[in-house]
């Protein structure tokens, strides 16, 4: 198994060698410092007759992946998301090889749980199913890892940035929680734009047993003041939501939190929602928000629009629950006003209609709800002519239904 070039020089990555050289990575990672990563996972490459290590991260706006420097990684310019190897494998978050002369360039997506974080590329003489199996629980450590050392290190976050953050954006982007979700019953994505320059846009989610819980919201004003207004109310969002507060109660939470904090002159538009990710029963309230899309084999059924009540802040009425029953597959589309009300270059707003065109022509070729936010941005983007004068935030919920159980049962 894993033969170079005869009897002498192989290479064992049995199962057997595969654990013990995962379980001597993981002992040494827990104290291991942040700028240590990069030569660990480089030594545990070569230990396997690895080259040419590269670990590329992907940037804040998602168009690129970007090499993480390192000693012992291979330096190199950006890499485009779209046309690269390592953005096929970033994209289908499955392996890619490429036959060289000297043998066979491997691309890995990291996978932290479902959060893509990037790609790690090298290159192996020869490659069997020893090789490909150790790769990937190799890629998997060395996600966890970080994910886990970047809360104390600021190394990855510079990688990701091609261009400067502005205070806002730097605000906005401490408050996201990892923008990609996937299990077997329901898969999460968002993006927002513009990426460096994003002010009052943010989201929320979290996960607590069988009820996926949501957030959309849209500070009013730019730049400083919307990120702190912003800020406040996902605060009071996540603290309404963790005390276990109904949609209703939620709402009138944050409401009192802005008002208390602002005065009646500022406000938030919102989407919260609740999913039974076991039923597929969905519930919402629209706080002055572009009703959700609603979209099924590729095509915009409608939207969710329900009965709506005023922007967080302004002290609406206790607001009514709206409730759809959604079908395995079925996507929603939540997204902030940036996106069709921003004007053409010849002065038309850009539209609810043509998002709906836009969705269903990018939908049918997009795999993951991943794939589908960000070319569905990207192409937003384009076809606004590059002009992005408000936040433009989409986020996408696909419902799976089915049971996430067999995850749990030990692979004897």
């Amino acid at each position: 198994m894993g033969e170079l070039t005869g009897p002498k020089d192989t290479v064992d990555r049995s199962e057997g060698f595969g654990e013990r050289l995962l379980g001597q990575l993981l002992d040494r990672a827990h104290e291991m410092p942040p700028q240590l990563i990069a030569p660990l996972v480089a030594e545990e490459v070569r230990a396997i007759g690895g080259r040419d290590i590269s670990i590329l991260l992907q940037d804040y706006a998602q168009l690129t992946l970007v090499p993480l420097p390192g000693r012992g990684l291979t330096d190199g310019e950006p890499l485009p998301l779209a046309g690269s190897l390592a953005g096929r494998a970033f994209l289908s978050e499955t392996t890619v090889e490429q036959q060289q002369a000297d043998g066979v360039r491997m691309f890995l997506p990291l996978l932290d749980g479902s959060d893509e974080i990037g790609v790690m590329s090298l290159t192996l003489t020869s490659v069997n199913e020893d090789d490909r199996r150790l790769l990937r629980r190799l890629a998997g450590l060395v996600a966890d890892m970080l994910v886990t050392k970047n809360h104390y290190t600021d190394q990855f976050l510079r990688t990701r940035r091609r261009e400067p953050l502005s205070v806002p954006a730097e605000i906005q982007w401490s408050l996201l929680p990892p923008l990609t979700m996937t299990t077997p019953q329901v898969a999460v994505a968002g993006i927002l734009e513009p990426a460096y320059n994003v002010a009052g846009d943010s989201l929320d989610y979290a996960l607590n047993d069988d009820i996926l819980h949501l957030a959309v919201i849209d500070a009013m004003g730019h730049g400083l003041n919307a990120a702190v207004l912003a800020t406040v109310a996902v605060g009071a969002y996540r603290h309404a939501r963790r005390a276990d507060a109904g949609l209703a109660e939620l709402y009138a939470f944050m409401d009192t939190a802005i008002d208390a904090q602002f005065g009646p002159d500022h406000f938030v538009t919102a989407q919260m929602m609740r999913l039974n990710i076991g039923t597929g029963h969905l519930q919402w309230v629209n706080a002055g928000h572009p009703s959700p899309m609603l979209i099924r084999d590729h095509h915009v059924i409608g939207t969710l629009e329900g009965h709506g009540t005023l922007p967080v802040g302004v002290g609406g009425s206790t607001p009514q629950i709206n409730s759809e029953q959604l079908r395995p597959g079925d996507r929603v589309l939540a997204y902030t006003d940036g996106l069709i009300e921003e004007h053409t270059a010849g002065g038309e707003q850009f539209g609810e209609e043509r998002l709906i065109a836009t969705i269903e022509r990018v939908g049918p070729a997009s795999t993951t709800v991943q794939q589908m936010v960000r070319e569905l941005s990207h192409t937003l983007m384009r076809e606004r002519g590059g002009i992005t004068s408000d936040d433009a935030t989409l986020f996408l919920i696909e419902w799976r239904g089915g049971t996430a159980d067999h995850l749990a049962r030990p692979d004897l």
